[in-house]
């Protein structure tokens, strides 16, 4: 009987070399053996690449970029490029000087390790330039998520029920802006306290907390970004850096910045959330936005949607993170978030009026509904 079968074999190329036993047992004794020279040294060393995928965002400071970092065998990861503008200070020699005092910033704040803390990865010196290399967050900054634009995005891709629980639960819009119902903006302070503890633990100081450096990420949860500005209680920049309208009193008087500083930013950001206000625009000048900010305690109920002004744990939050005086401000932030009167409080409260959510999934589900 004929046999029909018929074994394939592997072809070459032709032209293409062939290797024999002897020469990959050869080669894979060569690189065990480098295998063991590599992990018996003190220091390797290689050169990695960055390809610039889109910029993500610039400002007084420098630009950043998304990034993918090549490996091998092809694969690339992504993570966040700032370049560090020279311009703006008054020779290189300063700037070296204060790129060096932030690179140790970067590389305390990376042992740090805190879920609501950016991840920084590297400091590079590139041409003379300061890059830091650190964490890609994918979702939203907290700027973009007060803006009017985003409720409608949402409206357009949910169903009439879907859009009165976003409206009751989540968020709603004011005559200037998107307002966060309490339950939400709580969640992400409580994060964001979470993160400034970790980081004042340490010594250090942001610098310049504000709604576009807070980031929502799209699991739910969020983290603090930019530490362009920050510095270590002992080593004071050279130029100072902050937000007007989001500083401290005491700073947009010629005062340092401070842990207690970093809270009042967070106060005035709090109070944007629960209000739906961008704070201080009626202020022509500095003189006028201290004043503002003396007021503003005495204000709150005022200023505040009525669901939030009747509520006094959340007023004396509020007054507890923005006392024009920092004598009179929370001691810190684990104060802020876990003593009486702190935000704690106020999500017992809802626990306990069977008002309570899984936030991070509110904000999480919220989020997906604006692709």
């Amino acid at each position: 009987m004929k046999d029909d079968s018929f074994i394939l074999e592997p072809t070459l190329p032709y032209g293409t070399p062939t290797r024999t036993f002897a020469d990959v047992n050869a080669e894979t004794a060569r690189t065990a053996e480098r295998y063991k020279e590599i992990v018996s040294q003190s220091e390797v060393s290689w050169d990695v690449s960055y390809r610039l995928v889109k910029k993500l965002g610039s400002g007084g400071q420098g630009v950043v970029f998304l990034a993918d970092r090549g490996g091998a065998f092809g694969v690339t990861f992504r993570l966040a490029l700032k370049f560090f503008r020279p311009d703006g200070y008054p020779d290189i020699e300063v700037y070296r000087e204060d790129m060096a005092r932030l690179a140790r910033v970067a590389m305390h704040l990376a042992r740090i390790q805190q879920d609501h803390l950016l991840d920084v990865y590297n400091v590079v010196e590139y041409d003379g330039i300061q890059v830091l290399a650190m964490e890609w967050v994918d979702g939203f900054d907290l700027r973009c998520l007060l803006t009017p634009g985003i409720l409608e995005r949402v409206k357009a891709n949910v169903d009439r029920d879907r859009w009165e629980y976003v409206n009751d639960v989540i968020v709603t819009r004011t005559p200037v802006q998107l307002r966060l119902k309490p339950g939400v903006a709580i969640a992400i302070l409580r994060e964001c306290l979470e993160g400034l503890g970790a980081l004042h633990r340490e010594g250090l100081v942001h610098g310049d907390l504000k709604p576009a450096n807070i980031m929502v990420k799209r699991t739910g949860n969020c983290k603090i970004i930019d530490f362009g500005s920050a510095l270590n209680l002992d080593e004071p920049p050279s130029r100072p850096t902050w937000t007007p309208r989001y500083a401290a009193v005491e700073v947009l008087e010629g005062g340092r910045q401070t842990q207690a500083s970093d809270l009042a930013s967070l106060g005035y950001i709090l109070f944007e959330m629960l209000s739906g206000q961008f704070p201080f625009t009626d202020c022509e000048d500095g003189v006028e936005m201290v004043a503002a900010k003396h007021e503003l305690p005495d204000r709150l109920e005022e200023l505040l949607p009525p669901e939030v002004a009747a509520n006094d744990t959340l007023i004396n939050l509020l007054r507890g993170l923005i006392a024009p005086d920092p004598a009179e401000r929370f001691v810190n932030a684990e104060q802020a978030d876990l003593a009486d009167g702190g935000a704690t409080e106020f999500q017992r409260q809802l626990v306990k009026g069977d008002l309570a959510a899984e936030y991070a999934n509110e904000i999480r589900h919220w989020l997906s509904e604006l692709d």
